[in-house]
């Protein structure tokens, strides 16, 4: 079996362009976009090949990259499969979750017998849109892989070797384990970010009056609200468990507010204050 040679990026959007970008000078490397309006986009920030045409960017791809909408997903799979994917090829993806990627379109291609693995790199932007592109938005980037139907060598070890190439940090583990860790390092920080911004913010006019603190708190409930709710949805049972344990952190902080306890509260603070700084010193190892 050969190595990859050609790798085909479904999706015109931030991450499928900033792909292309940073691939296209190392494999033959083609972008499909649904829009027109996005492959000009790709185009004009240098971006060589960029089509609407499926059947020709998947054509002899030993990769194929799924970056739309994980709900936009198996209908995309079914047109590839009429337009001819190759049996050989390799399917994965960028979604931000994973159970539901292996359930569906996951499961359709290993009827086919095409075999799919699940990738998650955790880079991105509250921008949208194959404009916002960037060449290093993978650089440093932590990529989860999930290989929940054992597909093997040489599929894993390729894959992998394709994230390292662009200076990933790889992360194996199964789609459910996935799912739950992502809920409270990177969906329930935005259902954070999104309450801070109702409750801080709801007057805008506010916002001269803050400083770095409240910027930086808020600033990722910018990203798209369509989007956001996607992977809410898909993510609901894993999300709504931190939910339920930051209303329950909550209540502590306020029980300890109405009852003017200092101690309380210093002790509530430092405990907070202790798992940020091992978590830096985590991020810096």
């Amino acid at each position: 079996m050969k190595e990859i040679e050609k790798i085909a990026i479904l999706g015109g959007g931030l991450l499928g362009g900033s792909l292309a970008m940073a691939m296209q000078d190392r494999l033959e490397t083609c972008l499909w976009a649904r829009r027109a309006e996005a492959v000009e986009s790709a185009r004009e920030l240098g971006i060589k090949c960029a089509s609407t045409d499926l059947k020709s960017t998947i054509a002899a791809a030993d990769l194929v990259i799924l970056t739309v909408p994980v709900g936009a997903m198996e209908s995309l799979i079914e047109k590839a499969l009429e337009c001819g994917l190759n049996s050989s090829s390799l399917v994965s993806d960028v979604g931000s979750v994973k159970r539901a990627v292996h359930r569906n379109p996951g499961s359709l291609l290993k009827r086919k017998g095409i075999p799919f693995i699940g990738s998650h790199p955790m880079a991105g932007s509250e921008q949208r849109g194959v404009e916002a592109s960037r060449k290093d938005l993978f650089a440093g980037a932590m990529c989860f892989l999930t290989d929940d139907d054992q597909v093997g060598e040489p599929w894993t070890g390729r894959l992998e070797a394709f994230w390292n190439g662009l200076d990933c940090r790889i992360c194996w583990t199964d789609s459910a384990s996935h799912d739950e860790l992502v809920a409270r390092i990177s969906h329930f920080p935005h259902v954070i970010a999104a309450a801070a911004a109702l409750v801080s913010l709801g007057d805008p006019s506010d916002a001269r009056f803050g400083g770095g603190g409240l910027r930086d708190t808020t600033r990722v409930a910018g990203g798209d609200p369509e989007m956001w709710a996607e992977i809410l949805m898909e993510n609901r049972h894993a999300v709504s468990h931190s939910v339920e344990q930051a209303m329950s952190v909550l209540g502590e902080i306020q029980s300890s507010l109405k009852q003017g306890d200092h101690e309380s509260i210093k002790l509530w603070l430092e405990k907070a204050k202790s798992l940020h700084q091992k978590s830096r010193s985590q991020e810096l190892s």
